[in-house]
């Protein structure tokens, strides 16, 4: 259908250049136009080129965080983000289908990175302390932190008050985020502070994020990490070592320098350095979700 029309569309600019000349010789020069990609529609679109969707799919997301950053909701439209990524609409229609199925795959988009960065620091991280600091800093993470970025976060979670598929996604990032505080927390303190602790983390990183969006007084990435830290350690200083801490305590005291117990002690001050989808949430070895 595409197709056709392409033709018909040539056939009409082509008109004057070709003359009178046989039907059958007019319609091998517009398919040879055709395949060259040499029909512009609208001064935007030429005909897809193979290879080249990846880089235009990616191209429409991108186009799509920013436009929804600068409208602060959901409220556009498929011709806003097609301008915006330089394309046409009908160009971000074939790609996508509807600017909902478009909205869907961004904010999947945004999860698959998060997912992505935190596992890289989660490996990176050699021990349970270390592993709660790379959540951190990965949460605050220069691509997740940005205004754009979070503009759209918040446009989401106004939208999963009416779409349950928007809420799903939401409530996978929320899980995530959980899971990957609580695994190290339980071998840190006790199972209920623990739960507690995490909640609290989680909660203050979302609420970061919104004081975030308020531009008139907006925190940096490295003041939001260095507040979420102390937050944790001041809990984590607060509760009594859990069980499975104790044990590896008291079963290795000599296995360190002289003087310590070769356990890493419960407040971390070794910096971390951070690198730099739809379905279920995956649980690691080391038991977070990611």
């Amino acid at each position: 259908m595409i197709h056709l029309l392409l033709q018909q569309y040539v056939a009409a600019n082509f008109q004057r250049k070709i003359g009178a000349r046989p039907n059958r010789e007019r319609f091998l020069l517009i398919d040879q136009s055709i395949k060259n990609n040499l029909a512009p529609i609208s001064g935007e679109m030429s005909v897809p080129k193979v290879g080249m969707e990846p880089l235009r799919r990616k191209a429409l997301v991108d186009a799509a965080l920013r436009v929804i950053g600068d409208h602060g909701s959901l409220a556009v439209t498929m011709s806003d983000i097609a301008r915006q990524a330089g394309v046409s609409p009908a160009l971000a229609h074939h790609y996508f289908g509807s600017k909902e199925q478009l909205l869907i795959e961004t904010i999947r988009s945004l999860l698959r990175q998060l997912r992505s960065d935190t596992v890289a620091a989660l490996r990176a991280a050699k021990t349970p302390r270390a592993r709660l600091s790379a959540v951190i800093r990965i949460s605050f993470h220069a691509d997740q932190f940005a205004p754009d970025t979070i503009a759209a976060w918040l446009a989401f979670y106004a939208e999963a008050q009416r779409s349950e598929e928007t809420r799903r996604f939401l409530v996978i990032y929320a899980s995530r985020l959980r899971s990957n505080l609580l695994a190290d927390l339980k071998r840190l303190v006790p199972a209920d502070a623990a739960e507690r602790i995490a909640e609290g983390a989680a909660a203050m990183i979302d609420g970061l994020y919104i004081r975030q969006s308020l531009k008139s007084a907006p925190i940096g990435i490295e003041a939001s990490i260095a507040l979420t830290e102390d937050y944790l350690n001041a809990l984590l200083a607060s509760v009594s070592p859990s069980p499975q801490r104790v044990k590896a305590e008291t079963a290795a005291p000599s296995s360190g320098p002289t003087g310590h117990s070769g356990v890493e002690p419960l407040v971390s001050t070794r910096p971390l350095d951070p690198p730099g989808e739809r379905g279920k949430p995956h649980r690691t070895t080391q038991g977070q979700m990611t």
